[in-house]
């Protein structure tokens, strides 16, 4: 089993591969018009390059390649599974590429990636056990593996493309929630929970790696955003990390002598990617309440809703972050204390940075101040707002 310090090594090759080569992107893509123009659903205000995928995907390669140069990761490349990856990686790599150039239809995109599914399900990336709460854990029939894995695919990459909407959300939520399962993969092999070789640890840190690489160029104000492209990669290495961790630890989850790690394959990605599965869930609500479809957009996302009140995009996206840091705590937490007496402590936390989100002074004066405002007119591009005269009955009162 290698040793952290190897692991740690390959996310830095990941991050600083992906850090340099974003330069010759930007340039890149301003040269050939692979850009995006403000407008009404987006946030950003200038014309901006969104095809830091290709940077965050060559990252990736380079990781992959340096971690053949250690030894200790031999092992992993004994057999298919990382040549899976490799493939599936650069088909929906590709997928999201063209349609941050071209814009491709959402049934295509939905195809390149069950074709990315299928290539994980040739190499044999696929989970073996699947855990109903309260029930029992049941060995998935072969006739179902293809299913589960395609499915897990299109929800994770799905639920990773929906919250790339503000600058530096998606790399921060998805680098977070990456690293606190690169953690909760290395307890469960030092417990030998996971059947050697598995390739979640090597996969998470990768993607930390690109994430952190190219943070620096998406925070705001972003320089470039990683597309379609990028957010699709993403979803694959978080897809693939759960299914052969989740998926494949032992039926005896007693570590520790807690309960809690007979829950955890399942609980781990829910909890632990919670900001973009309930933003994805709630997307779904929203768009089949107004009977739209899943490609239509919008801006009634979670970082939308915390724009509206109040709060700019960076205390929006730091908000995000807490949140998804707040739910890998509560997931890791009993990892290494041996303890679940103490979440209260984070439900405190957690409650804290739900009450700044929604009562924070700022917030609570711009949402005062927009209710006392009204638009006028509109001049061209130039929107003139004035003050809001109060109706008889404001008056009276």
């Amino acid at each position: 089993m290698p040793h952290t310090s190897e692991y740690l090594l390959i996310g830095a090759f990941a991050a600083a591969a992906t850090f340099v080569l974003t330069y010759p992107v930007k340039y890149l893509a301003t040269r050939l018009g692979w850009v995006v123009e403000p407008d009404a659903r987006r946030v950003h205000t200038v014309t901006t390059p969104d095809v830091g995928g290709i940077a965050m995907f060559g990252g990736f390669l380079v990781a992959i390649l340096a971690s053949r140069l250690f030894s200790a990761f031999n092992s992993l490349y004994g057999t298919s599974e990382m040549v899976g990856v490799v493939v599936a990686a650069a088909v929906i790599f590709l997928v999201g590429l063209l349609d941050d150039v071209r814009e491709i239809s959402a049934p295509a995109k939905v195809a390149g990636t069950v074709a990315a599914g299928l290539v994980l399900v040739w190499y044999g990336v696929t989970m073996y056990y699947f855990r109903f709460p309260l029930v029992d854990v049941f060995l998935l029939a072969n006739d179902w593996v293809p299913l589960i894995t395609i499915v897990w695919l299109l929800g994770m990459s799905q639920a990773i493309n929906l919250i790339d909407g503000l600058d530096g959300l998606a790399a921060g939520v998805v680098a977070i929630a990456a690293s606190a399962f690169f953690l909760y993969s290395r307890e469960l092999e030092a417990a030998n929970f996971l059947a050697e070789p598995n390739i979640g640890p090597l996969v998470c840190i990768i993607a930390v790696g690109i994430c952190l690489g190219f943070l620096p160029h998406n925070f705001n104000p972003a320089r470039i955003f990683m597309g379609d492209g990028g957010a699709l990669l993403l979803g694959l290495l978080m897809a693939t990390a759960t299914t052969v961790v989740g998926g494949r630890s032992s039926q005896d989850q007693k570590f520790f002598g807690q309960s809690y790690f007979f829950f955890a394959p399942l609980f781990i990605p829910l909890l632990i990617l919670g900001v973009p599965i309930f933003d994805t869930l709630f997307a779904i609500v929203r768009r089949a309440s107004r009977r739209q479809g899943m490609a239509t957009a919008d801006k009634g996302h979670l970082h939308h809703r915390l724009m509206n009140l109040g709060h700019g995009q960076r205390r929006s996206v730091l908000i995000l972050w807490l949140w998804t840091a707040l739910l890998s705590a509560f997931v890791l937490y009993p990892v290494y204390t041996n303890s679940g007496a103490s979440l209260a402590v984070i439900g405190i936390l957690a409650l804290g940075l739900g009450l700044f989100t929604v009562l924070h002074p700022e917030a609570r004066r711009t949402r005062a101040r927009h209710s006392t405002m009204s638009i006028s007119r509109i001049d061209g591009s130039v929107v003139v707002v004035e003050p809001r005269e109060p109706d008889s009955g404001e008056a009276a009162s």
